[in-house]
C-alpha cells in the first residue's frame, strides 16, 4: 500500500514537492482536530489556577488531589483529557506519512538538488542535509520561544519546562537518521504545526 501511494506521489514528476504538497493536504484535513485540541487546551488552562490551589492544598496526597481535580473539571464541563484525544486521533495519519517517506518506493528515487530522497546523512555528508538541519533548528527555536510565551499564562511543571526546551530540537536527530524524504516531511509538518497552533491560540476564544 505504501509503495503504491509513494508511486502515485512520484508520478507528479517532482517528488520533493509532492512530499511537501501531500503533507500540507494531510495537515489541512486534520485541521478540525487541531482546532478541537487547542480549544481543549485553552479550557484546561483557564482552570489551571484552581488546579494549582488543589495541588498546594493536598500536597503529596495524589489520590485526593486527583479526585478533587476531577470534580473541578466535571463542574466546569471540561474533560481531563481535553486537548489530548484529538491529537491522538491524528497518530494513524502521521504513521502513514512516516511509512511513505521511509519504506522503499518510487518516491524515494526522486532527488532534491541532485541528492536522492532515499539517501541518509550518515552515508554521505552533503550541503542539502546541513541546510535541512539549519531550517529544522530555526523551526525548533521558534517553537521553544512560542511555548515559553505560553508558560506565562499556562503554568507548567518544572521538569516539563526543561523538556520543552530541548524536545523540539529532536527533529534534527531524527532527520539525521532517516532518509532525506523523511527530513523534508519533518520540516514541512513541524513548520505547519507551530504556525497553525500560534494562529489558533490567537483566534480561538
Amino acid at each position: 500500500m505504501f509503495a503504491d501511494l509513494g508511486a502515485a506521489l512520484a508520478s507528479f514528476g517532482m517528488p520533493a514537492l509532492a512530499i511537501v504538497g501531500f503533507t500540507i493536504l494531510v495537515r489541512l484535513a486534520l485541521h478540525p482536530l487541531a482546532r478541537a485540541a487547542v480549544r481543549g487546551e485553552k479550557s484546561k488552562a483557564k482552570l489551571a489556577p484552581e488546579i494549582q490551589k488543589l495541588q498546594k492544598k493536598y500536597g503529596k496526597d495524589l489520590v485526593r488531589f486527583s479526585e478533587e481535580s476531577q470534580k473541578v473539571y466535571k463542574r466546569n464541563g471540561v474533560s481531563m483529557f481535553a486537548g489530548m484525544l484529538p491529537m491522538l486521533a491524528t497518530a494513524p495519519f502521521f504513521m502513514v506519512m512516516y511509512q511513505i517517506v521511509t519504506t522503499p518506493n518510487p518516491l524515494l528515487e526522486g532527488t532534491l538538488f541532485g541528492i536522492s530522497l532515499g539517501s541518509h546523512f550518515t552515508t554521505g555528508f552533503t550541503w542539502v542535509f546541513f541546510v535541512l538541519f539549519g531550517l529544522l533548528a530555526v523551526v525548533a527555536y521558534v517553537t521553544v520561544k512560542w511555548q515559553q510565551s505560553r508558560m506565562t499564562t499556562t503554568p507548567t511543571p518544572g521538569f516539563m519546562t526543561g523538556l520543552l526546551k530541548v524536545l523540539p530540537f529532536g527533529t534534527i536527530l531524527v532527520a539525521a537518521y532517516l532518509p532525506l524524504a523523511a527530513g523534508l516531511y519533518l520540516l514541512t509538518t513541524t513548520t505547519w504545526t507551530i504556525a497553525e497552533r500560534a494562529l489558533l491560540y490567537r483566534i480561538l476564544s
